[in-house]
C-alpha cells in the first residue's frame, strides 16, 4: 500500500458555482436562441425572442412573452402581493396531466422588472423538456457568459484513496469550467476498473450532457457514486467521451508530483 502524501497546510480553496460576471442585481437581457419549452408533448412556450434574466446566486431563467406561450393551457393559481414585485402563479394543464404552479409572472414589475411585463417564466424541472434551437438542454439554460474547456495534457494525474492508487496517467483531458475546480478526465485504461461498481445515478448538466457513475470499493470500504463518465457528451465537450473522472473534493490527486489541495465545494 502507498504511503499517504502530507496534506498542503494552507486550507482549501472554495468554489461556488456562479455566472462569471458581477451581478449585483438583477440584471435582464434578450437571447438570439430559439427556445422551447415541452409538457405533455405540448410546446407550452416557444419563442424567437426571449428574454433572459439573471440573479445574484440564481441560475439563469427564461422569460417568453406572453404571445408565444400556450395560455390556454394556463390557470391562475394565486397571487403573493408581499413579494416585491407581486408575483402571479399559474398551473399548466394538458390533457389530464397537471403541473401546479408551473409558471410565474410580475403582473406589476415595478423599474427594475419592468422588461419582464407581459412576460411569463416556468419552473424548468416541472416541465418535460426544454430546447434551444434543436438541442436539448438539461437543468437550466445555458449562461452565454459560462465556458467550458476541455484541453488534452501531458501532466502525470494520479489519484489516491486511503493509500491506494485508484488511477494514474499522462494523458488526462483537464476541464475548466467558470466557477468550479479543475476535472481530470483519465481514460479507462489508466483507472483500476476492478475497483469500480456501476451505480444506478445519473445526473444532467446543460455544458456537457448526461453523466453516469460508479462507486469505488478501497479496503473494504464502499465509496458511493465517486466516480462519473459522460458516455456521450453534447458536441461542445468531445474529448471527455467516456473518460472517468473522480471527485478531487474527496480524493488525493496528485498532479506532477504536488498534491492538491481538496477544494471545498457543494460535493465535498
Amino acid at each position: 500500500m502507498a504511503t499517504p502524501m502530507p496534506r498542503p497546510a494552507r486550507a482549501s480553496v472554495g468554489f461556488e458555482p456562479q455566472t462569471p460576471r458581477l451581478i449585483r442585481g438583477l440584471t435582464i437581457e434578450p437571447s438570439p436562441r430559439r427556445v422551447r419549452a415541452f409538457f405533455g408533448g405540448v410546446p407550452v412556450a416557444d419563442s424567437r425572442h426571449p428574454l433572459l434574466a439573471f440573479e445574484p446566486r440564481r441560475m439563469p431563467v427564461y422569460w417568453f412573452p406572453r404571445r408565444d406561450v400556450h395560455a390556454d393551457l394556463l390557470r391562475p393559481s394565486g397571487r403573493d402581493d408581499k413579494a416585491r414585485p407581486a408575483i402571479e402563479r399559474w398551473t399548466l394543464q394538458v390533457g389530464e396531466r397537471v403541473a401546479e404552479r408551473a409558471a410565474w409572472s410580475y403582473p406589476d414589475p415595478g423599474p427594475e422588472h419592468a422588461a419582464l411585463k407581459d412576460h411569463i417564466a416556468f419552473f424548468w424541472d416541472k416541465l418535460d423538456a426544454w430546447f434551444e434551437e434543436d438541442d436539448e438542454v438539461f437543468v437550466h439554460p445555458r449562461d452565454p457568459y459560462h465556458r467550458v474547456d476541455v484541453l488534452r495534457s501531458s501532466r502525470r494525474v494520479r489519484v489516491e484513496v486511503e493509500g491506494q492508487v485508484v488511477a494514474e496517467t499522462g494523458r488526462p483531458c483537464l476541464l475548466f469550467e467558470t466557477g468550479l475546480p479543475v476535472r481530470y478526465y483519465i481514460p479507462k485504461l489508466d483507472v483500476r476498473m476492478e475497483l469500480l461498481e456501476p451505480s444506478d445515478k445519473t445526473t444532467r448538466c446543460p455544458y456537457k450532457g448526461i453523466a453516469t457513475y460508479w462507486s469505488l470499493r478501497v479496503n473494504g470500504r464502499l465509496f458511493e457514486d465517486l466516480v462519473w463518465s459522460y458516455p456521450q457528451p453534447i458536441p461542445e465537450c468531445p474529448k471527455i467521451e467516456d473518460l472517468l473522472c473522480f471527485w478531487n473534493e474527496r480524493t488525493d490527486t496528485i498532479v506532477d508530483g504536488e498534491l492538491q489541495e481538496r477544494p471545498i465545494t457543494p460535493w465535498s
